[in-house]
């Protein structure tokens, strides 16, 4: 099961991964997709037209939102005492973490520094 990071879901809704990706993307929404609250206030904080918005708030209703709960917390706490993580990515990561999930992200630069973490970008996925 996967995680979904917040690049990943506007480069998803806006058609721009490449084919595996698409097809590992439409595989995870028809089971049981699921993302951080972080990744709701990134995806619906954005300004933007009313169009892309709705289309956000589509896909926020359609998947599963895993909430700050204190082990996220604990774990949160964790990451950024190790590393450089901003608190965002640090929550993500942490979220992944503690539900085991892999995570689903175009930033693995920032996470390839989280212990344990395990995350595969849509991007270099190949047919």
């Amino acid at each position: 099961m996967y995680l979904i990071d917040s690049n990943v879901v506007i480069d998803y809704l806006g058609r721009k991964l490449p084919s595996a990706g698409i097809i590992l993307l439409n595989d995870v929404m028809d089971s049981a997709p699921r993302i951080s609250v972080i990744t709701k206030i990134e995806l619906l904080g954005f300004r933007t037209e009313k169009k892309h918005l709705q289309l956000l708030q589509n896909f926020v209703r359609d998947v599963r939102i895993l909430e700050l709960t204190n082990e996220v917390t604990e774990a949160s706490i964790q990451i950024r005492q190790h590393t450089r993580l901003k608190l965002p990515d640090a929550i993500i990561a942490a979220t992944a973490l503690v539900h085991e999930l892999i995570l689903l992200t175009h930033n693995l630069a920032d996470f390839k520094v989280v212990k344990g973490l395990q995350f595969v970008d849509p991007h270099q996925l190949k047919i």
